[in-house]
């Protein structure tokens, strides 16, 4: 077991926050209280000569945690954590998100794989929803992420399967240059993707945005760490919208999270037979906002920029107003960023559908669009639209397939997806029927 010597430490400070919170049994909201009471190399001095320790340690027996504080090397951990990009950030020091900062919402200890003033730089709206989603919802989900980068906001949200993973590609694919697209957050270890299916998805948000979590690298998903990172996804937030949800489900964790912290909670309308959106619809008859496009979010950032308290790059006020979103469409917000951050990732990966045009999502439901696709100048991608459709194209059985299928078979996320059918369908390759889709020919 390593630890600083009297007087000045051997490593900074966020090498003992990372060791404190790699010990068993040290939740978060523990590790930031010792931390804030004491400094990190002062908390780290109590917990390692046993005079601090969580209060569950007593129950569970005190043989385990000082095995595992006899074990902890603090150095390894710290290097481990530098070689892969990882950030640690905590309560009380640089580059903490305020709106984290105390209140009814206090966050712990963050460790971020990407650039940590993608957690402060911009406002922040959440959207979120279920697994068991519909295409129609993976649309509308992709249609919001897009348009709200476009009009300058940064899109949050957990990184699932389903209305997650579509709002954060729809984000990526909206993305404006010097302006963070997307935040993720995780219930693993920045370095543990899961699920493994949004690999390229994880990758590509670290790489042009942020990829955060309050458990330490190395650490697998587990149940309990969910509502903790709905919890984290809440308090980032400005406005959380939920596209589709069931009557029971984690989006309601982070609903009740963004209610308990009086912030913005607004629904996007759906079918009533649609067990999808019982919980969506049941929002709006308590009182929900409604949200049918961007222009609905847009409008419910205004109020909230008073009570916020988010960071000095809050933009100027009346920035925002309805019709923002289709303005950044027209004037080429399909662009790729100038300048993502590397975070120790490639600077290419293979993320297929980041075209550089603004484009719908390809689904028939969304084919009626109110702002046609608009082409623009300036730098490609660094992969083609039309090999990025071809990878998808492969997936394709001798027989109809739905989406959730393709997205299984292909390995791409449900936003690259989305693009690249809808690419392949105005090619001619494909067609779609009643939510089955088929090669032609």
């Amino acid at each position: 077991m390593s630890g600083p010597h009297p007087g000045t430490p051997e490593l900074p400070p966020q090498a003992y926050v990372l060791a404190m919170s790699s010990l068993p049994g040290a939740s978060p909201r523990w590790v930031a209280r010792v931390v804030e009471a004491h400094g990190p190399v002062g908390a780290w001095r109590l917990v390692s000569s046993g005079r601090a320790r969580p209060a569950g340690v007593a129950v569970r027996g005190l043989q385990g945690w000082e095995a595992a504080l006899r074990s902890t090397d603090v150095a390894l951990l710290w290097q481990r954590c530098q070689s892969s990009g990882i950030t640690v950030l905590w309560p009380g020091g640089p580059g903490y998100p305020p709106s984290l900062r105390g209140g009814r919402l206090p966050g712990g200890p963050l460790f971020v794989l990407g650039s940590p003033a993608a957690l402060a730089a911009a406002p922040m709206v959440a959207v979120v929803g279920t697994r068991r989603c519909t295409p129609d919802g993976l649309a509308v989900a992709y249609e919001l992420g897009r348009d709200l980068v476009a009009a300058g906001v940064v899109v949050v949200s957990g990184l699932a399967l389903g209305i997650d993973g579509a709002a954060h590609g729809g984000a990526l694919a909206g993305r404006r240059p010097a302006l963070a697209p997307t935040v993720g957050v995780a219930a693993s270890g920045v370095d543990v993707v899961y699920p493994r299916r949004h690999r390229a998805l994880w990758a590509e948000v670290a790489r042009c945005g942020a990829v955060v979590s309050e458990a330490a690298p190395a650490s697998p998903a587990q149940a309990w760490r969910f509502p903790a990172r709905n919890r984290i996804i809440a308090g980032l937030a400005q406005v959380v919208v939920v596209v589709e949800s069931h009557l029971r489900g984690g989006s309601w964790h982070t609903v009740d999270a963004a209610l308990e912290a009086g912030k913005e909670v607004a629904a996007v309308p759906g079918p009533v037979r649609s067990p999808a959106s019982a919980g969506t619809n049941r929002l709006l008859a308590s009182g929900a906002a409604v949200v049918t496009s961007a222009d609905d979010v847009l409008a419910l950032l205004e109020p909230t920029a008073e009570r916020s308290a988010c960071s000095p790059a809050w933009p100027q006020p009346g920035r925002f107003r309805p019709g923002d979103a289709a303005e950044a469409r027209g004037a080429g917000s399909g662009q790729p960023a100038g300048g993502c951050p590397a975070a120790g990732l490639p600077e290419a990966l293979d993320l297929p559908g980041l075209g550089p045009r603004d484009r719908g999502c390809g689904l028939p439901t969304v084919r009626a669009r109110r702002h046609p696709p608009v082409p623009v100048s300036g730098p490609g991608p660094a992969l083609a639209p039309n090999a990025l459709a071809g990878v998808l194209l492969e997936a394709f059985p001798r027989r109809p397939i739905c989406l959730d299928e393709l997205v299984e078979r292909s390995r791409l996320p449900v936003g690259a997806a989305l693009l690249a059918l809808d690419e392949l369908e105005r090619a001619g390759l494909v067609t779609e029927d009643s939510g089955w889709w088929c090669r032609s020919g």
